[in-house]
């Protein structure tokens, strides 16, 4: 609105060539309003906002459905705590149950080691005394081989279970968990995104969307007008334009005000508002106007758009 409303109004006072006018400077307020959008498109379950209602910040305005984004939180959790796990058994070793299967098999090895040992020392006698063939006593001793290779293959194997994992594999699961965390993370921020708040505290001036229609990425929902002063858009002619100074005040009066409210000066246009496509001539020069923005700290009941005069 700003800009086509300030347009329009050069281009009509550039049509009125004039000095300084006592009467004082057309104008109009003006203010910036806080356009409020979702970041994801989604369908609306509710809407606290109603036109003329006053809000703070942080005040929740629109809610967009959900159902997705949950599904999606539940998933990304359901990873971190897989991945989570993952790590502590890297961390921790084998489980007990499986460090016990390995234990019992060792003692049975152990068991047989020593029976082998007996079935050498047996044979060895019984060799001696020509009761057995020789052949029986390298029988016996490629089992007590045998039986010790079991035994010593269930220590290792205890030893490595009882271990924590590898270097390697423990920071490739601290990695994996990162990143299923950030997952959740972002699926937990796209969650609370589905409920939009204010930004800022201020006057709900439009709702552009009813309960129940969709609302697009970047699509504004709500128009807030925040708390604050108001700014007077007017235009001085350019021959008055050097008596005006940024800081310097002016009064603005309007059709319904009983006293003239001070604003300060804050911008003056350095080119003008409307330029005639000729070389600057006296006579062109007076049909130049430059937009002068003054900031009015007292509203006092105006509203934004609403025409003004001004008074140097």
């Amino acid at each position: 609105m700003n800009e086509f409303l300030a347009g329009l109004m050069a281009a009509v006072m550039s049509l009125f060539p004039s000095g300084a006018d006592p009467a004082g400077y057309s104008g109009y307020l003006e203010a910036d309003y806080v356009y409020v959008a979702p970041v994801s498109a989604g369908r609306i379950v509710a809407l606290d906002a109603g036109e003329g209602q006053v809000v703070a910040a942080g005040e929740t305005l629109f809610t967009l459905d959900a159902t997705q984004q949950k599904n999606l939180l539940d998933a990304a959790m359901a990873r971190v705590s897989a991945a989570h796990a993952t790590l502590e058994n890297l961390e921790t070793g084998s489980r007990s149950e499986e460090l016990d299967v390995i234990r019992a098999s060792l003692a049975r090895a152990e068991a047989d080691l020593a029976q082998a040992q007996s079935n050498l020392s047996r044979s060895e006698r019984l060799a001696e005394a020509g009761t057995v063939p020789s052949v029986r006593v390298e029988q016996d001793r490629t089992a007590l081989a045998a039986a010790q290779a079991q035994v010593d293959q269930l220590r290792a194997q205890l030893a490595v279970a009882e271990l924590p994992a590898r270097n390697a594999q423990q920071v490739a699961a601290e990695a994996n968990l990162h990143a299923a965390e950030a997952d959740a993370e972002r699926a937990r921020q796209d969650m609370d995104d589905r409920t939009v708040e204010a930004p800022v505290a201020g006057t709900i001036d439009q709702v552009f969307f009813r309960l129940g229609e969709v609302a697009g990425v970047g699509v504004p929902v709500v128009a807030i007008l925040p708390e604050g002063p108001l700014e007077v858009w007017f235009f001085v002619p350019e021959v008055a334009r050097a008596t005006l100074t940024t800081g310097t005040t002016v009064q603005v009066t309007c059709d319904s005000c009983y006293d003239a409210l001070p604003a300060r000066i804050t911008h003056i246009a350095s080119a003008p508002q409307t330029t005639p496509p000729v070389i600057y001539s006296r006579e062109e020069r007076s049909r130049l106007v430059y937009l002068v923005k003054a900031r009015l700290e007292a509203a006092n009941g105006l509203t934004p758009g609403q025409p003004v005069t001004v008074l140097p």
